[in-house]
């Protein structure tokens, strides 16, 4: 079995995330997202879909992005 590098759970379905040449295990998607997610520069919460991206932080939604005075971003969705 792989142990999380996470939680440091030992579990037998445990998974490997290869990212920027870097080999992740992890026992569950939440824990991947803890460890390879960004975060919002506002809000503070994981980033699992399409962000926004300004100056190299990052952000969940425009809304979060006028806060911190990226006011030229916009969603897509």
């Amino acid at each position: 079995m792989a142990v999380c590098e996470v939680c440091s759970n030992d579990y037998e379905k445990a998974f490997e995330v290869r990212a920027a040449g870097v080999v992740h295990i992890f026992d569950s998607f939440e824990c991947a997202a803890q460890r390879l997610a960004p975060s919002c520069e506002n809000c503070q919460c994981r980033i699992l879909g399409h962000g926004l991206q300004s100056n190299g932080q990052f952000f969940c939604c425009a809304h979060c992005a006028r806060q911190k005075g990226h006011a030229q971003l916009v969603d897509h969705a």
